[in-house]
């Protein structure tokens, strides 16, 4: 068994449960609130900031990593069908990346295309990029992350939701030495880097942003490498 085709089984496995479902009505409702403000003629100053960021950034983004990340192995753990790939003599990096990847470019796709049309009928072509981008970046980071979580602890979508709420949603906005844990908040300040239009506010440096961006997915990529290490066989750990 090859990383390409662990990857297609799980891209197959992600596509054929029911959980891919909620992937589509987040991004919708992200598009059809743009469309209705801007159809309506409200100013994006009046609806960018709660559409694209407290919406789309703060709630799309993460929850939707939430689901795909922590389902690309935690289903297998729960099931058992990840004895099957336990058995084979695979280092565990070749098993977690692919993964990884399946999970950040499934987020990457349904998200950042919503944000790339919000973005152009917000402002311009450049914003929706910038968002596009953040959109790839916070995919990336979010699914190390929730990969990671889901070897962990057998309720992983509940820690998840922990700290996209609890964390990122209300100390990251009152509490400002938070901000430098906060995905949510490097997102934001490389959309707002890319295309500067006053409708985003960013609250950490360009510099922090990628730093932390980069510790964030390697960091939790080395974590989830090593922790499946500690599986045996039977999908337990030892």
């Amino acid at each position: 068994m090859v990383p390409q085709t662990i990857a297609w089984i799980t891209a197959r496995g992600l596509f054929g449960r029911r959980r891919f479902l909620l992937l589509i009505p987040l991004p919708l409702l992200v598009v059809g609130l743009a469309i209705l403000s801007r159809g309506f003629g409200v100013a994006p100053e009046n609806w960018a900031q709660p559409v694209l960021v407290g919406l789309g950034l703060a709630v799309v983004l993460p929850v939707i990593a939430l689901i795909v990340g922590t389902g690309v192995l935690g289903s297998e753990i729960d099931d058992g069908t990840i004895v099957h790939i336990l058995t084979k003599p695979l280092p565990r990096w070749q098993i977690v990346l692919p993964k990884l990847v399946v999970a950040a470019a499934v987020t990457t796709v349904t998200v950042s295309v919503s944000l790339y049309v919000a973005g152009v009928l917000a402002d311009s072509v450049r914003l929706g990029l910038g968002l596009a981008l953040a959109g790839l970046v916070g995919s990336v980071v979010y699914s190390a992350l929730f990969l990671a979580m889901s070897l962990f602890t057998r309720r992983p979508v509940l820690l998840g939701l922990v700290y996209v709420l609890v964390w990122e949603g209300l100390l990251g906005n009152f509490v400002s030495g938070t901000r430098v844990l906060s995905v949510q908040q490097y997102v934001l300040t490389i959309a707002d880097k890319v295309a500067p239009t006053g409708l985003l506010q960013s609250k950490v440096s360009l510099p922090v942003a990628i730093i932390m961006s980069a510790i964030f997915a390697v960091g939790f990529t080395v974590l989830a490498i090593d922790r499946l290490r500690s599986f045996s066989v039977a999908g337990e750990t030892s």
